[in-house]
Protein backbone atom coordinates (compact mmCIF):
# COMPACT_ATOMS: atom_id res chain seq x y z
CA UNK A 1 0.00 0.00 0.00
CA UNK A 2 1.18 3.22 -1.06
CA UNK A 3 1.70 6.49 1.26
CA UNK A 4 1.06 9.82 0.08
CA UNK A 5 4.38 10.28 1.07
CA UNK A 6 5.89 7.69 -1.17
CA UNK A 7 6.61 5.52 1.69
CA UNK A 8 4.24 1.94 1.83
CA UNK A 9 2.41 0.80 4.79
CA UNK A 10 0.76 -2.22 5.20
CA UNK A 11 -2.61 -3.05 6.36
CA UNK A 12 -3.30 -5.70 8.73
CA UNK A 13 -6.14 -7.42 9.95
CA UNK A 14 -6.82 -4.99 13.26
CA UNK A 15 -6.33 -1.71 10.72
CA UNK A 16 -9.35 -2.86 8.38
CA UNK A 17 -11.29 -3.58 11.26
CA UNK A 18 -10.54 0.26 12.32
CA UNK A 19 -11.31 1.58 8.94
CA UNK A 20 -14.65 -0.72 8.63
CA UNK A 21 -15.66 0.20 12.37
CA UNK A 22 -15.11 4.00 11.41
CA UNK A 23 -16.64 3.93 7.92
CA UNK A 24 -20.06 2.79 9.61
CA UNK A 25 -19.35 4.86 12.92
CA UNK A 26 -17.21 7.99 12.03
CA UNK A 27 -18.18 9.56 15.16
CA UNK A 28 -17.51 6.79 17.57
CA UNK A 29 -15.03 7.60 20.16
CA UNK A 30 -11.54 6.51 20.54
CA UNK A 31 -12.32 4.27 23.31
CA UNK A 32 -15.27 2.66 22.07
CA UNK A 33 -13.28 1.87 18.85
CA UNK A 34 -10.47 0.48 20.65
CA UNK A 35 -13.03 -1.70 22.74
CA UNK A 36 -14.33 -2.55 19.58
CA UNK A 37 -11.56 -3.84 17.68
CA UNK A 38 -9.48 -5.34 20.53
CA UNK A 39 -6.47 -2.64 21.27
CA UNK A 40 -5.77 -0.32 24.13
CA UNK A 41 -6.91 3.24 23.57
CA UNK A 42 -3.11 4.01 22.52
CA UNK A 43 -2.46 2.02 19.75
CA UNK A 44 -5.66 2.39 18.52
CA UNK A 45 -5.08 6.00 17.91
CA UNK A 46 -1.56 5.73 16.79
CA UNK A 47 -3.03 3.35 13.88
CA UNK A 48 -5.66 5.70 13.45
CA UNK A 49 -3.42 8.45 12.87
CA UNK A 50 -1.15 6.45 10.55
CA UNK A 51 -3.74 5.45 7.99
CA UNK A 52 -5.04 9.12 8.31
CA UNK A 53 -1.68 10.29 7.77
CA UNK A 54 -0.94 7.51 5.01
CA UNK A 55 -4.45 8.85 3.05
CA UNK A 56 -6.55 5.67 3.79
CA UNK A 57 -8.95 7.73 6.03
CA UNK A 58 -9.26 11.29 3.95
CA UNK A 59 -12.21 12.61 6.10
CA UNK A 60 -15.35 12.69 8.22
CA UNK A 61 -18.78 13.65 7.92
CA UNK A 62 -22.41 12.73 8.26
CA UNK A 63 -24.28 10.55 6.43
CA UNK A 64 -27.33 13.22 4.96
CA UNK A 65 -30.50 11.88 4.53
CA UNK A 66 -31.13 14.52 1.63
CA UNK A 67 -35.13 13.55 0.50
CA UNK A 68 -35.93 14.66 3.95
CA UNK A 69 -34.12 17.62 3.69
CA UNK A 70 -35.46 19.16 0.64
CA UNK A 71 -36.44 17.95 -2.85
CA UNK A 72 -34.39 16.86 -5.67
CA UNK A 73 -33.82 14.59 -8.48
CA UNK A 74 -30.48 12.34 -9.49
CA UNK A 75 -29.73 12.01 -12.84
CA UNK A 76 -26.88 9.66 -14.08
CA UNK A 77 -25.47 11.26 -17.38
CA UNK A 78 -23.29 9.35 -20.38
CA UNK A 79 -20.46 12.21 -21.42
CA UNK A 80 -19.10 11.86 -24.54
CA UNK A 81 -15.94 14.39 -25.51
CA UNK A 82 -15.34 15.43 -28.72
CA UNK A 83 -11.43 15.08 -28.70
CA UNK A 84 -9.69 12.31 -26.79
CA UNK A 85 -6.24 13.71 -26.07
CA UNK A 86 -4.50 13.74 -23.15
CA UNK A 87 -5.10 17.39 -23.03
CA UNK A 88 -8.90 16.77 -23.60
CA UNK A 89 -9.93 14.56 -20.64
CA UNK A 90 -7.60 16.61 -18.42
CA UNK A 91 -9.68 20.07 -19.22
CA UNK A 92 -12.92 18.34 -18.62
CA UNK A 93 -11.73 16.87 -15.36
CA UNK A 94 -10.58 19.95 -13.85
CA UNK A 95 -13.36 21.95 -15.39
CA UNK A 96 -16.06 19.83 -13.14
CA UNK A 97 -14.32 20.10 -10.10
CA UNK A 98 -16.07 23.70 -9.61
CA UNK A 99 -19.30 21.96 -10.52
CA UNK A 100 -20.78 21.23 -7.04
CA UNK A 101 -24.09 19.58 -8.77
CA UNK A 102 -21.76 16.75 -9.99
CA UNK A 103 -21.49 14.47 -6.99
CA UNK A 104 -19.60 11.80 -8.72
CA UNK A 105 -17.67 11.29 -12.18
CA UNK A 106 -16.18 8.17 -13.38
CA UNK A 107 -13.84 7.87 -16.41
CA UNK A 108 -15.54 4.63 -18.38
CA UNK A 109 -14.88 2.04 -20.65
CA UNK A 110 -17.52 1.53 -23.45
CA UNK A 111 -19.59 3.97 -25.95
CA UNK A 112 -18.66 7.19 -23.78
CA UNK A 113 -16.22 8.43 -21.88
CA UNK A 114 -17.52 9.26 -18.47
CA UNK A 115 -20.36 8.61 -16.14
CA UNK A 116 -21.06 11.49 -14.06
CA UNK A 117 -23.92 11.87 -11.19
CA UNK A 118 -25.83 14.60 -10.91
CA UNK A 119 -28.18 16.17 -8.21
CA UNK A 120 -30.42 19.14 -8.76
CA UNK A 121 -33.71 20.44 -7.76
CA UNK A 122 -35.56 19.35 -10.40
CA UNK A 123 -35.62 18.32 -14.29
CA UNK A 124 -35.50 22.19 -15.03
CA UNK A 125 -32.60 23.07 -12.63
CA UNK A 126 -30.79 19.57 -14.30
CA UNK A 127 -30.87 21.43 -17.60
CA UNK A 128 -29.70 24.73 -16.62
CA UNK A 129 -26.88 22.92 -14.43
CA UNK A 130 -25.85 20.98 -17.79
CA UNK A 131 -26.18 23.96 -20.25
CA UNK A 132 -23.73 26.01 -17.62
CA UNK A 133 -21.50 22.77 -18.07
CA UNK A 134 -21.81 23.11 -22.09
CA UNK A 135 -21.00 27.02 -21.97
CA UNK A 136 -17.96 26.44 -19.78
CA UNK A 137 -16.62 24.94 -22.90
CA UNK A 138 -14.71 21.58 -21.58
CA UNK A 139 -15.03 19.77 -25.01
CA UNK A 140 -18.15 17.73 -24.42
CA UNK A 141 -19.67 16.82 -27.81
CA UNK A 142 -22.64 15.02 -26.80
CA UNK A 143 -24.54 13.80 -23.56
CA UNK A 144 -27.43 11.51 -22.74
CA UNK A 145 -29.13 12.14 -19.72
CA UNK A 146 -31.09 8.77 -16.89
CA UNK A 147 -33.54 10.66 -14.73
CA UNK A 148 -34.06 8.24 -11.33
CA UNK A 149 -37.34 7.34 -9.95
CA UNK A 150 -35.89 5.60 -6.68
CA UNK A 151 -32.76 4.80 -5.21
CA UNK A 152 -33.36 1.01 -4.03
CA UNK A 153 -30.10 0.45 -2.12
CA UNK A 154 -27.38 2.94 -0.21
CA UNK A 155 -24.20 1.91 -0.05
CA UNK A 156 -22.99 2.33 3.82
CA UNK A 157 -19.07 1.95 2.74
CA UNK A 158 -16.79 -0.12 1.30
CA UNK A 159 -16.85 -3.75 1.91
CA UNK A 160 -13.21 -4.11 3.18
CA UNK A 161 -13.47 -7.70 4.02
CA UNK A 162 -14.21 -8.66 0.51
CA UNK A 163 -12.15 -6.07 -1.61
CA UNK A 164 -8.88 -6.86 0.68
CA UNK A 165 -6.43 -9.72 0.02
CA UNK A 166 -4.10 -10.41 2.56
CA UNK A 167 -1.18 -11.73 1.42
CA UNK A 168 0.19 -15.06 2.56
CA UNK A 169 2.92 -14.75 4.35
Amino acid sequence: MKQRGGGTIRLDRLDLKILATLQAAGRISNLELADKVGLSATPCMQRVRRMEAAGYISGYGARLEIDRICGNIVVFTEITLGNHRREDFLKFERGIQEIPQILNCFLVTGGYDYLAQFIARDIHDYQTVVEDLLDRDLGVEKYFSYVTIKQVKRGLGYPLGDLFVQPEP
